[in-house]
């Protein structure tokens, strides 16, 4: 037994003695990586990255023992993993004959106070037989004006010093003003939401819109859908007022819960598309719009449920949705739900679109779904506007109803996929097609003017104006 025992702890240490010396030595041998640079597009300071990887491949017939690490330790703004471990340093570090690992990377930008993109950089060290290589790191961080969860207490102005990070959603508490300057950037991370008890004011401009995003900026994210929640009014919001907005990439762009003030939303010169959802979500509202593009939703553009008041003028409703199969139409209108207890309730409905294009590419754009009986709670009218509709379920000849249309002719986007922009080309039916009237809207008491298109450019320079949010100056 004695004899067995001694010679199994010689086998073991033959053994052992054996794998060492099966690393291969020699000095001049190099790595192999599937990426010489790991790139993080703009990165918010003090919010780490996406995790990024890249491989090292041992290429030779023999194992190799490497040491990993980050040039600058503990003070990088990145970090590793490397076999399932987090850190800065890794020694001896197998790689078998043949093969290759995985090295996982993150960033996180501390704050500078500047509202310029920062680049920071740094590498991963790998140490083969006194051998040294390296990976490059970089990445752009921005300091923001961070939002973590927030219950905004008083009132407030966000100005364009540096952008906006809304992180765990925020609410603005009862009776309390948010006003966005021109120019603000506003970005929400994934799941996240403006909640308004109070009074919004968004007031951009032509030349420098407030916008509202998700926050991953790699440009693979410039037209992904569904990357933040929704911008809410919830009951009991007041006099709230969006003027030259790009609302993009979320679920809802925005959502108007039940108001009893007249309008709940004045929403004028601004852009809301590529949404999830629905870019305009309202529950018996009243809102007021003009100069305003719906586009390209995963359900609809515009849903009006449950009754409300609502005018549109000279806007834009376009659904050229790519990301799925859309089986919806890009405008909604209802005056009915089916409350907890199972209960009918009918509100009544009012909502006019003057100048207006509704299109897209289903065969049937517009469901008018109006709960039987209840005509008189269910008024609407299409007047001067160019519509994608099916026929037979419309009672076009009726004029108080339908009047001036333009039926199931392309609009002649200028484009509708790619490089979303809903303006008209010079073929379009919609030019020189709308109502006076309407182009010449200048209502004191809401503060309503259209005597200009949604770029600046004057209605009444040429034959007459333009359908949609576009006015097309040859």
């Amino acid at each position: 037994m004695r004899f067995r025992f001694l010679f199994y702890i010689i086998l073991l240490l033959s053994i052992v003695a054996c794998r060492k010396e099966t690393f291969l030595k020699d000095k001049n041998v190099k790595l192999a990586f599937s990426a010489d640079t790991v790139l993080f597009d703009t990165v918010f300071t003090t919010i780490g990255t996406t995790t990024l990887q890249f491989k090292a491949y041992n290429t030779y017939s023999k194992p190799l023992l490497t040491n990993i690490y980050v040039a600058n330790g503990k003070n990088s703004n990145f970090r590793i993993n490397v076999d399932g471990k987090s850190g800065y340093i890794f020694e001896q570090v197998e790689i078998a004959a043949k093969d290759s690992i995985y090295i996982f990377v993150e960033a996180t930008i501390d704050p500078t106070n500047n509202n310029s993109p920062l680049v920071v950089l740094d590498s991963i060290i790998f140490e083969t037989n006194d051998n040294q290589q390296d990976v490059k790191l970089a990445a752009w961080g921005q300091d923001v004006h961070l939002i973590n969860g927030e219950i905004i207490k008083n009132d407030t102005i966000w100005n364009n010093d540096k952008p906006y990070l809304i992180y765990n959603s925020m609410l603005l508490d009862t009776l309390q003003t948010l006003t966005i300057n021109e120019g603000v950037q506003i970005y929400l991370h994934k799941n996240s939401s403006i909640y308004i008890k109070g009074t919004l004011k968004v007031a951009g401009t032509k030349d420098n819109p407030v916008v509202f995003q998700g926050d991953r900026l790699e440009a693979w994210y410039d037209d992904i859908p569904g990357q933040w929640g929704h911008i809410r009014l919830l009951p009991g919001s007041i006099d709230n007022e969006i003027d030259y907005a790009i609302i993009k990439n979320g679920i809802i762009g925005i959502q108007v819960d039940t108001f009893m003030t007249v309008p709940a939303l004045k929403l004028s010169n601004t852009i809301i598309q590529n949404m999830n959802a629905v870019a305009l979500y309202t529950q018996g509202s009243t809102v007021l719009s003009w100069n305003c593009v719906f586009a390209n939703c995963g359900q609809y553009c515009v849903a009006l449920t449950i009754g409300g008041s609502y005018a549109f003028y000279h806007c834009t409703i376009a659904n050229y949705w790519g990301f799925s199969n859309r089986t919806t139409p890009a405008l909604v209108v209802n005056n009915y739900y089916q409350d907890i207890t199972n209960t009918l309730q009918i509100r009544p409905l009012d909502v006019l679109f003057g100048n207006c294009i509704i299109s897209g590419s289903a065969e049937n754009e517009i469901v008018l779904d109006e709960f039987p009986g209840y005509s008189n709670y269910f008024t609407y009218k299409f007047d001067y506007a160019l519509l994608k509709i099916k026929q037979s379920e419309f009672s076009l000849s009726d004029t108080s109803k339908f009047k001036s249309i333009i039926l199931n002719n392309n609009p002649n986007f200028a484009s509708t996929s790619e490089k979303l922009d809903f303006s008209l080309d010079t073929l379009s039916p919609a030019k020189d097609k709308g109502k006076f009237e309407y182009a010449n809207y200048d209502n004191n008491i809401y503060n309503i003017n259209t005597l200009k298109d949604i770029k600046g450019d004057d209605r009444n320079l040429d034959n007459g104006p333009d359908l949609g949010a576009y006015e097309r100056i040859e």
